[in-house]
């Protein structure tokens, strides 16, 4: 009996596990569909299951709802190209046993079977009865880890109604991740409600969020629900909480830690029943540390936190965004959707989006509106992505947004070996800057580089540099 069961229609990922499982000496058997697979699994049942999400027949979530309920202490490792929210949160939410992301880490991905194997001797299988599951369409993208860590987390969160807050900066989306911690929550039925706490006023903000009562003050001729009112049973969105002003903060903590709340110009106390999601870009801890926000207060809204990557930070997924809004902008506009060249996607990569997804958002409907044709040239770009602007992030030293544009380009058209052809070239860049720069001095320019000279001269002769 094989230990470990390799499900996916791709033959070069099959491969990939075969060998890698062979070298660890750990038995495995490969498939190259589910419905073989679930075949095999009335006459036998591995250790853990790696299965693709994605394949003709049934999908890996079918697959993986199916053993669920057949061998519901039998891991399954769900692991697909298309990073999606919804597909982390399905995978969790149908029992995967973790949720990998394509491409991955061989290594890993051999320590991962480990721990599902380690998993499994644990419990004894157990036979129910199959139902099948459908995936949902994408809500929020990314294959960035930074931005797999945040799927795994919603996923966690899915059955959980802690409170959570949101870090990043604006435009990271955090609204965004508030609203799938809610659709993705037992609340999912009820009132998703938010609130953005630094564009209200200070004098209205206590009546936003907790109503008030007729009379309370000039102008209240009727009663009127708060925020939290009509929140009930749902979910609550506080955003930029770190600008909430102190005296409302301390109102906020009482609901929190009492679970009650009084209308402005209310004497009867009313019961709260609300999950509260807050999210800020702000450094909370410094803002405690500065007293403008309420120690007591940071302690119960960081029960959970989620931090959100900048979209400089995980520049890779800025393609995958890109294609995802010229689409949507097209759709809106009843138009076929533009297209990028390489050269636009890499100019457009290696921006820094100061204002993140928001600002990549607009940029693409500018482009669907305004670029002259359907396949979209870089000098057809808006002015802010310019040489000139490209050439103040290198000065910058954002030449790694470069590079990361570059291999997302590589990626995207299915190039392999990537380093055999990057590292040669990048060597070939700073040995010629560094003989340059010492007037050819072999010497110096090793020591500068950090190398001996016999490692220099080694470089150049591999390279073909001698008569350059």
């Amino acid at each position: 009996m094989s230990a470990v069961w390799i499900i996916d229609d791709d033959r070069s990922i099959r491969w990939v596990f075969e060998k890698a499982l062979a070298r660890e000496n750990i038995s495995h058997a490969s498939f190259a569909s589910a419905t073989d697979a679930l075949a095999k699994l009335t006459q036998e049942q591995p250790q853990a299951i790696v299965c693709d999400i994605r394949m003709p027949g049934e999908s890996g979530l079918q697959f993986l709802d199916i053993v669920k309920q057949d061998w519901p202490d039998l891991p399954v490792i769900i692991m697909t190209a298309h990073s999606d929210l919804d597909s982390a949160v399905s995978a969790f939410q149908g029992g995967a046993f973790e949720y990998m992301p394509k491409p991955f880490d061989v290594d890993q991905a051999i320590d991962l079977i480990r721990r599902a194997i380690q998993e499994s001797e644990r419990f004894t299988n157990q036979v129910g009865s199959p139902t099948e599951a459908a995936s949902p369409a994408p809500e929020i993208l990314g294959q960035a880890p930074a931005m797999q860590d945040v799927f795994r987390a919603i996923g966690r969160l899915s059955q959980s109604a802690a409170t959570v807050l949101i870090t990043g900066e604006s435009g990271s989306g955090k609204e965004l991740v508030a609203r799938a911690l809610h659709r993705h929550s037992p609340r999912s039925a009820k009132p998703f409600v938010a609130i953005n706490t630094a564009a209200i006023p200070k004098d209205l903000l206590e009546s936003e969020l907790f109503g008030h009562e007729r009379g309370a003050f000039t102008g209240a001729d009727a009663r009127r629900q708060g925020r939290f009112e009509q929140a009930e049973n749902g979910t609550l969105f506080l955003d930029e909480i770190g600008d909430m002003p102190s005296e409302l903060q301390t109102r906020l903590l009482r609901v929190l830690s009492d679970g009650f709340y009084y209308r402005v110009g209310g004497h009867q106390p009313i019961k709260a029943n609300v999950r509260v999601i807050a999210a800020t870009h702000q450094h909370l801890e410094e803002r405690v540390k500065q007293g403008q926000f309420r120690e007591d207060l940071f302690h119960r809204l960081n029960v959970i936190r989620l931090r959100l990557p900048a979209l400089r930070e995980r520049s890779q997924d800025i393609p995958l965004l890109a294609r995802y809004f010229l689409s949507k902008s097209a759709t809106e506009l009843g138009i076929e959707a533009k297209r990028l060249t390489d050269d636009a996607m890499n100019k457009l990569a290696a921006f820094s989006f100061p204002g993140n997804v928001r600002q990549l958002e607009n940029l693409c409907h500018w482009i669907t509106v305004m670029a002259p044709g359907a396949l979209v040239q870089a000098g057809d770009l808006p002015p802010e992505l310019s040489t000139e602007a490209s050439e103040v992030q290198l000065r910058n030293g954002d030449w790694l947004s470069h590079l990361g544009a570059e291999m997302s380009m590589r990626l995207s058209r299915g190039d392999s070996r990537i380093l055999d052809e990057i590292t040669p070239a990048f060597e070939r860049v700073v040995i010629e800057r560094a003989l340059a720069h010492t007037g050819g001095k072999r010497i110096e320019a090793a020591e500068l580089l950090g190398w001996g000279r016999n490692t220099l001269t080694r470089k150049i002769q591999e390279l073909g540099m001698e008569h350059s």
